[in-house]
């Protein structure tokens, strides 16, 4: 059975390719690669991340937690998630 972690992984990864790769798999990104950083994500796609995050994940993210800390890899997502929902 997957971890709650390795699924929040999944998800996350998979929301990534979809909406900013444009579902093209073969652009390969480690766990730990900033999305800024990789030209992945720019600002403006923070705030779409930031709505799926809260919808899909039912958590609130507050003006003070938008930071690359939690929001600029899929390894500090998962982290995040975690410790909002508490999984």
């Amino acid at each position: 059975m997957e971890s709650d972690t390795e699924r929040i992984r999944s998800e996350i990864r998979a929301f990534i390719v979809d909406s900013y790769l444009l579902g093209d798999e073969s652009v390969k990104f480690a766990d730990s690669d900033s999305f800024m950083s990789r030209g992945i994500i720019d600002s403006m796609g923070i705030l779409e991340l930031v709505a799926f995050l809260e919808q899909h994940f039912g958590i609130t993210v507050i003006d003070d937690e938008m930071l690359p800390t939690n929001l600029d890899s899929v390894e500090s997502l998962v982290g995040f998630i975690r410790g909002k929902s508490g999984c």
